[in-house]
Parts: structure tokens; C-alpha cells; sequence
């Protein structure tokens, strides 16, 4: 179960004469597209009440569970019909590859390469490692709050690196951008492992992002007062001037 309460008003889907609409899986954290696939009312249905998306195959003529082989489900956290209600689109949390090649997406030309999704399954793959030759598994070990320092210590990092090189030329300038990178990527591998400890999982954190940009879309946008407009001094025509 996906753990989030799913709604959709089923009726404003228009299935075609097959009784089906397209299905568009997006990673709910990277906007990244996965895959397509087709689905009936009861394929959508099965979605809703299980949290994990189900399709119709149309060459089988049955419903299907993604991933019911594979392991690799989709944990759906929206659902949306598009505009004219003839295709669905699912935003899930990928358990693993969504593409039966073992690619990430469907799609091999989609943006998106090691997305936080794909690192925090790293990260829970290697939580049950012998300590003494993984750093993620002996981080685990040690805590949340030697984790929690490590996450401060390479915040100051990124800091740092995001201030430097900033008056040199441009030599100075690249090392400075690839320093900031890599501090970076640290940070973001030791905040997933933080959050791996307490129990919290990149799909909540997509949840109340994606919360947070459903309630700024929803206020009206502020207005910047105008300025009185300044009268216009005219030079009158010599011909016209008395």
C-alpha cells in the first residue's frame, strides 16, 4: 500500500470503445515518465483501493499488477485525468527498474539518470551489509545522531564550496562547480541515510513537496502595486507655440 488516500473522480475518464485510457506512469519525485500502459475502470479501480498501480493488458485480456513478477510495483501517490478525460496519469514511487529491459523508464531517452529515488533503494540494499565493508550499513548502525552530523558536516561543505572561486577566473570558477557538485552529492547520500534511520521514505518528502506546490498554486498571484504614472512633459511644436 502506497499509504496515501487515493481520489479520482472515475467518471470524468472517457474510456474509448475498448473501454480503456492511456496510462502514463511519472516518478512522483524526478517528473521523470517511466512508462504507458493502458487501463479499464476496473484496472483503475484496483489502483485506488490497493495503491498500487494495475493496468489492463490488451493482448492478454486481463488486468495486471506492475511488478506482480518482478517485484518492481509502482506505489501510486496521485492520480489525474488530463484535460479531456481520455488518459491517466499516475504519479508513483518506483520500488525498482519500471521497464522490463531493467531500465529505469520505458522511455531510454527521457530525462533523468540516478534520481534520489533510485539512490534510496541503494541505500536500503545496502542497509543489511556487514558493517565492517559498507559505510551506508556501518552509518546505520552507528545512528541517527552520528548520521545527523555527518549531514551537518557536509552541509558546511556545501557551504563552502558554493562560496568559493567566486572572484577567480574561470579555471578557478570549474574546480569551484565541480567541488560544489561532489559536496552536493554527499550531502544528499548522508540525508537519504538520516532518513533511512528514522523511517522516513523519499516519497513522503515528494508528498508534502508536492502539497506545498498544489497550495502556491491555489493563491491568487500578488499584484505589484503600481506607481502613479508620472505626467509626460510634452515640447510643444515651435510652429505651435503661440
Amino acid at each position: 500500500m502506497s499509504g496515501t488516500t487515493l481520489t479520482l473522480d472515475l467518471d470524468a475518464l472517457r474510456f474509448d470503445e475498448r473501454g480503456l485510457v492511456a496510462a502514463i506512469a511519472q516518478d512522483a519525485f524526478t517528473g521523470r515518465v517511466l512508462m504507458l500502459a493502458w487501463a479499464n475502470r476496473a484496472a483503475v479501480e484496483r489502483t485506488m483501493e490497493s495503491g498500487e498501480a494495475h493496468f489492463f493488458s490488451r493482448s492478454r485480456g486481463e488486468l495486471w499488477r506492475k511488478g506482480e513478477t518482478s517485484g518492481n510495483v509502482l506505489r501510486v501517490v496521485g492520480l489525474a485525468a488530463d484535460c479531456d478525460g481520455d488518459a491517466l496519469l499516475l504519479s508513483v514511487n518506483p520500488a525498482g527498474p519500471a521497464c522490463h529491459t531493467g531500465a529505469t523508464s520505458c522511455f531510454a531517452d527521457a530525462p533523468g539518470g540516478l534520481d534520489l529515488g533510485a539512490l534510496e533503494r541503494i541505500v536500503l540494499a545496502r542497509a543489511g551489509a556487514d558493517p565492517g565493508s559498507s559505510y551506508t550499513a556501518r552509518l546505520l548502525r552507528e545512528g541517527a545522531p552520528r548520521i545527523a552530523q555527518k549531514v551537518g558536516e557536509e552541509a558546511t561543505e556545501v557551504v563552502v564550496a558554493a562560496l568559493t572561486g567566486d572572484g577567480g577566473g574561470d579555471g578557478d570558477a570549474a574546480t569551484a562547480k565541480t567541488r560544489l557538485v561532489e559536496e552536493t552529492s554527499d550531502l544528499l547520500f548522508h540525508l537519504l541515510v538520516l532518513l533511512r534511520a528514522r523511517g522516513v521514505g523519499v516519497e513522503e518528502v515528494a508528498a508534502e513537496l508536492a502539497k506545498r506546490h498544489r497550495e502556491a498554486a491555489r493563491q491568487p498571484i500578488a499584484q505589484t502595486p503600481q506607481s502613479p504614472a508620472r505626467p509626460r512633459k510634452v515640447t510643444p511644436d515651435p510652429e505651435e507655440t503661440p
